[in-house]
């Protein structure tokens, strides 16, 4: 059986590939502060498909070049960009050693793609595998040893970048979200039928405008300092996050294509996701996380070796920039142990 585990808080591919270092003093623009153990250089490389991602590479300040070091590769929750919650994660990973590289998905922040926002559930699994790609040319990380980070809605993705992509030896998943959205219509097909069928004729809508309708504006271009009235804890929440100065991004999604969701409807979370054995899986879930649920289920569903990690106190955002309450040391020693 898999491991649960409760934490205490105290108090050509590579030809085309390009690293960007801008010339002299950089501007810092993400939501945390570099750390002084860190160097940190802005990166960019073609996926499968062509589509240029941009990400940020993390390396100790001590690297030896001569050295291999384990690469891990970290994608942001449905939404959000390399500025906030990856870049924290590979900070602090790379102040333990290892060579961290955060990115933004195809279509969204600085990566290529267009229309902006459109949110592919096979682009985004795609992107960890380029991830993969780019870590690997890198003549100071050993590419049998890269392990891979998805948080909220990059969980989903990791887990099924990770069913087809053997290079990638251990995962890390970040209070999940399911984005199996058939999933949530239980059984009702009917309703799942009149959904379809909506997307169906948003598609001619969009082809006749020769440009896809985007959602309503979720989050404020600029960060305020209240939360709207009338919002639901879940959407409250994330408003707290992407709303307000805590991790506003000004390159961070605040609508997306109506049409979408297509692909949510259709995307195969569990379908394989026994055949990542026997590469570890730990997932990581806030006591207080509205999506521990899905945390729980994905744990369930995985096979051995596997673990369910259990922070106190947390909710759903807590774990995408509190450095308190994240746990860096066991993610450390997981990658560590199982990057073998």
């Amino acid at each position: 059986m898999g491991k649960i585990t409760t934490m205490i808080i105290a108090g050509a591919w590579f030809a085309m590939t390009s690293i960007a270092v801008a010339a002299g003093a950089e501007t810092w623009d993400k939501t945390f502060p570099l750390s002084d153990k860190v160097v940190h250089q802005k990166v960019s490389y073609p996926n499968r498909y062509g589509i240029m991602i941009s990400a940020d590479l993390y390396i100790p300040k001590d690297i030896d070049k001569s050295k291999k070091y384990d690469g891990i590769i970290i994608g942001p929750p449905f939404g959000g960009v390399k500025e906030q919650g990856p870049g924290v994660y590979a900070n602090s990973l790379a102040e333990r050693g290892f060579v961290a590289v955060a990115f933004d998905q195809s279509y969204n922040g600085e990566s290529g793609g267009e229309p902006r926002n459109l949110f592919s559930w096979d682009f985004y699994s795609e992107d960890y595998s380029a991830g993969v790609d780019f870590l690997g040319s890198l003549p100071y990380v050993d590419r049998n040893k890269i392990g891979a980070i998805g948080i909220c809605g990059g969980g989903s993705f990791v887990l099924t970048a990770a069913q087809v992509d053997r290079r990638i030896k251990a995962v890390v998943t970040s209070v999940m979200y399911d984005f199996n959205m058939r999933n949530r219509f239980n059984g009702d097909q009917n309703a799942l039928n009149t959904r379809l069928d909506r997307l169906g004729e948003q598609r001619w809508k969009d082809f006749e405008a020769g440009v896809p309708e985007h959602s309503p504006q979720m989050y404020p271009d600029k960060p305020t300092t209240t939360i709207p009235e009338g919002l639901d804890p879940v959407r409250s929440e994330f408003y707290e996050y992407y709303g307000m100065k805590r991790g506003h991004h000004p390159r961070a999604a605040k609508t997306f294509t109506l049409t979408s969701m297509v692909g949510a409807l259709k995307f195969p979370l569990f379908e394989y996701i026994d055949q990542i054995s026997p590469r570890p899986i730990l997932f990581i879930v806030g006591e207080k996380a509205h999506s521990r649920t899905f945390g729980d289920e994905a744990f369930k569903r995985a096979k051995d070796p596997k673990e369910l990690y259990v922070v106190p106190g947390a909710r759903h955002i807590d774990l995408y920039d509190r450095v308190d309450m994240i746990p860096f040391e066991k993610i450390s020693n997981f990658f560590s142990q199982n990057l073998k």
